[in-house]
């Protein structure tokens, strides 16, 4: 076996979510109203709250549709919120405690939400963001590729980043999102959230699982891990790299967008991946 399956972060939202889900999974529908207090999708563009739930379940709507015959993968990871899909589909957390903890996650960090991120890209980006992060006070927050990398921090540290970025001849561009994911500036979410998780069972994984956290194999410490990664980097590119180093020579994207796919051939161009 040499698949590895990847399951999307936020970002990935697109328009039909709510219609493959109602087609492929529709007991979901009343499961996330419940633990969300709503139906997200009709406000998935309003903030983390209601993307991350909806996300989840379109890809788990999206694993579900996945032909009788298709391979089975030999690892899973997932992109932030995707390392919930990947640990779920991968049997070590039960469905309904999943929906949970996604509905948790979203509004915890929604409401810890402050500062801002910055994407910086082009040749380079992996090497020269962490410079630029330290030099500007914010932080990595995402190592995507080797030509993207996103920071995160204090929204008026941004603009003298990009400037930064620019002059060592990267493109800089503000994201809109609502808060500094995957900083120091989550920490408030950190706390409540090991509350969620701690009497979450955690069962073995039919298959590997790589944690975008570690950059290594899901292990015995998978609650600590969920929480850490609200405030650590997203480790994508690392991850991706240590799949390859354990056989993945295939890569397989489900859920929406098609975010990862183009990560990954951007980190390992020689290896097929698909959405």
């Amino acid at each position: 076996m040499d698949l590895a399956v990847v399951f999307p972060g936020q970002g990935s939202q697109e328009p039909g979510m709510r219609e493959r889900v109602e087609r492929a999974r529709p007991d979901l529908l009343d499961t996330l109203a419940a633990a969300v207090g709503e139906d997200p999708f009709p406000r998935v563009d309003e903030g983390t709250a209601w993307a991350q739930p909806a996300i989840f379940a379109a890809s788990l709507a999206a694993w579900s549709e996945r032909d009788a015959g298709a391979d089975a993968p030999g690892w899973a990871a997932g992109h932030s919120l995707g390392e919930i899909t990947a640990l779920t589909v991968a049997g070590a957390l039960e469905e309904a405690d999943a929906v949970r903890l996604i509905a948790a996650r979203g509004r915890l960090m929604q409401d810890a939400a402050a500062g801002g991120m910055l994407a910086v890209m082009g040749q380079g980006a992996a090497e020269q963001a962490p410079e630029i992060a330290a030099a500007h006070g914010l932080a990595v927050a995402n190592d995507n590729a080797p030509q993207q990398v996103v920071l995160s921090g204090e929204k008026d540290r941004l603009p003298a980043a990009r400037a930064s970025a620019e002059e060592a001849g990267l493109r800089a561009t503000e994201l809109p999102v609502a808060g500094a994911f995957h900083s120091p500036l989550m920490e408030a979410a950190v706390a409540p959230f090991r509350r969620e998780l701690a009497d979450v069972a955690v069962h073995p994984t039919a298959f590997p699982v790589f944690s975008c956290v570690t950059a290594g194999p899901v292990g015995d410490d998978v609650r600590d891990t969920l929480a850490e990664g609200i405030r650590r980097p997203v480790r994508w590119r690392e991850t991706v790299l240590a799949l390859h180093a354990a056989g993945a020579r295939r890569f397989e994207e489900v859920g929406p967008g098609r975010v990862l796919a183009g990560l990954i051939k951007r980190t390992v161009p020689r290896e097929a991946a698909r959405a």
